[in-house]
């Protein structure tokens, strides 16, 4: 069986920390707790730490992060729940901190507790980490009374939603590679092979064949002008960078991929997920739906959809269900609405939200590996294509030199 890692404290306070061996995380956290300790973090030991920790230094990791207030969220509801007072699960969480800066925030949350000020009060005081989503979410769950359990779903919806962000990274890492890699070698084909056979030529004095002389002419164009042209990129990254506050431009640009087949489809449910798992997360922690549907269309990016939502809310205002506006919308998935519907018929309209929010997340990473089982093999028979047109245009201008008569 594997040995495991662990940060656990006492009831007393006092941190200990250890190694355990169990088949799984869940098995090593119910022996910790059934020894006495409150287990804080469970974990396999990296087998590289030194690159780790090189690569934390090198990416600016003295910083707090998502996956930082995750974990940070996910303690302080086990020590809550525990029965530990905020202030003191406050500090237990602070000595356990992964960097000085997640210590740092922790300290400033811990010392407005200690003024007298709520938990919810003391996160608005820091906007750069937590949200207005999560701020909502912790000031409900005080007014609720059940504060650990509404911690330990705060802490599931960022744990799924980082899961879902990751996923949808790690499928995009290998095409964009793959780009890279195929824009290297296609310059180094353009300026330092194909210049060696442009004097081999030029020495022969013959006339090329057409499709040798257009390979040789884009190897010129991008040896000449080929700065201009990377100028150019930048230009137009920084002009789209500036129109992304531009709500008219922004909108037509987000119809025009909603309207992109497969990738429409793909932005909806990715929306869809996000909607659902914010909208159910916060009706499970006492926030009223209007309420709650205002701050959940904070984490949409899309504008047509941020469009249709807000006359969802206005719609609401008026009394209607939550179903049947999207359904008027037309742009949110028909599974989606069917599952809302059913939600609000049977009263369990936040639970259902959350298994429509985990359906999504799983349809996601189905249709982001359909897409890249089709992209991958196109690009490499694309390269492959590119190379061996020009290779081929290099060798029929060779042969046909060789065939000149002396």
């Amino acid at each position: 069986m594997p040995t495991y890692r662990y940060q656990a404290v006492t009831r007393q306070g006092e941190t200990r920390t250890g190694a355990m061996t169990g088949a799984t995380i869940d098995e090593v956290v119910a022996n910790l707790q059934k020894t006495g300790l409150i287990p804080i973090s469970v974990e396999l030991p990296s087998s590289t730490p030194p690159v780790r920790s090189l690569a934390k230094v090198r990416l600016g990791g003295d910083r707090v992060r998502r996956r930082d207030i995750t974990a940070f969220t996910k303690q302080l509801a086990t020590l809550v729940g525990a029965g530990l007072p905020i202030d003191r699960a406050l500090g237990i969480v602070r000595q356990t901190a992964s960097t000085a800066a997640v210590a740092t925030l922790i300290e400033a949350l811990q010392a407005a507790v200690r003024g007298g000020e709520s938990l919810s009060t003391a996160l608005k005081a820091q906007p750069q980490h937590f949200s207005e989503f999560y701020i909502n979410f912790v000031r409900a769950a005080e007014v609720s009374g059940s504060f650990a359990v509404s911690l330990d779903e705060l802490a599931s919806y960022l744990e799924k939603a980082q899961a879902l962000r990751e996923r949808l990274l790690s499928a995009m890492i290998y095409p964009l590679l793959l780009v890279f890699v195929t824009l290297l070698a296609l310059t180094i084909i353009m300026v330092f092979v194909l210049p060696e056979f442009a004097q081999l030529f030029e020495d022969m004095d013959a006339p090329l064949p057409a499709p040798t002389a257009f390979v040789m002419g884009v190897s010129n164009a991008v040896r000449h002008y080929g700065l201009y042209v990377l100028a150019g990129i930048a230009v137009l990254v920084l002009y789209v960078r500036g129109k992304a506050d531009d709500h008219v431009w922004r909108k037509n640009w987000d119809r025009r991929f909603l309207a992109l087949g497969l990738v429409g489809d793909l932005i909806r449910k990715i929306e869809m997920a996000r909607l659902s798992r914010s909208l159910g997360t916060l009706l499970k922690g006492g926030v009223p739906l209007l309420a709650a549907i205002k701050i959940a269309r904070n984490g949409l990016s899309n504008r047509v959809l941020i469009e249709h939502i807000e006359q969802v809310t206005g719609r609401l205002q008026e009394g209607s269900s939550l179903a049947g506006p999207l359904q008027d919308s037309g742009v949110f998935p028909d599974f989606a609405v069917q599952m809302i519907q059913i939600g609000e018929e049977t009263g369990e309209l936040d639970a259902m939200l959350v298994r429509v929010a985990d359906s999504y997340d799983d349809d996601v990473a189905t249709t982001a590996q359909r897409l890249l089982a089709v992209l991958e093999p196109a690009m490499i028979i694309t390269l492959g294509v590119v190379i061996g047109g020009i290779i081929m245009s290099i060798l029929v201008a060779i042969m046909g030199v060789n065939e000149l008569p002396g």
